[in-house]
């Protein structure tokens, strides 16, 4: 699979979609977060990564909070219903895009 940063601008929106998505299920933190997307082929620097946590976060999709464990903080992000519901729309939006760009419908 390509590197993320050949192809970046056809990307993000995809990154952005699996950060919720994930978001969805549990809490999430940058460097777990850039461990999956690396599972998917998206190689991701934490300087590309955190600004779009920030970005997702800033937009409502996204709220977080320190978790601090001993001497170590982590910040965890969580989805908010606004970042459910633009979820929910983006899922029908990208079913109708993968029909035409794979199933050829």
């Amino acid at each position: 699979m390509q590197n993320v940063s050949d192809n970046r601008d056809l990307y993000s929106g995809m990154i952005r979609l699996h950060i919720l998505h994930h978001a969805e299920h549990d809490a999430i933190f940058g460097a777990g977060m850039a461990e999956e997307l690396a599972r998917h082929g998206y190689k991701i620097s934490p300087g590309t990564l955190y600004p779009i946590l920030h970005g997702l976060e800033k937009r409502g999709y996204l709220k977080s909070e320190e978790e601090r464990s001993g001497r170590s903080v982590r910040r965890l992000y969580k989805i908010t219903a606004s970042g459910r519901r633009a979820l929910k729309t983006s899922k029908l939006r990208v079913r109708e895009l993968f029909g035409e760009l794979i199933e050829g419908k």
